[in-house]
């Protein structure tokens, strides 16, 4: 799969989200949770993708599956206000 600089820059954008899961950037790109992490790590200065591991890994939100069923969103209210 070939993806634009702006397709690269969403898909590392919502890995650092906190409420977005993986199975959303699945859903819209295509990428399995492997291959964001190897797109992370292609893109990435090398600290920054083990910060961005250390972050995620664990964390109850990146995957769909352990989240709260009452999450029901990718985003916070607050993240995205209007200008």
């Amino acid at each position: 799969m070939l993806l634009s600089e702006e397709d690269i820059s969403r898909i590392i954008e919502m890995a650092w989200e906190d409420r977005t899961p993986f199975e959303a950037i699945e859903k819209q790109f295509g990428l399995k949770e492997d291959q964001v992490k190897a797109l992370m790590r292609q893109h990435l200065k090398s600290s920054s993708y083990k910060m961005w591991r250390e972050r995620v890994s664990g964390r109850k939100t990146k995957h769909k599956s352990l989240r709260d069923p009452d999450v029901n969103r990718a985003y916070c209210p607050t993240q995205y206000k209007p200008k």
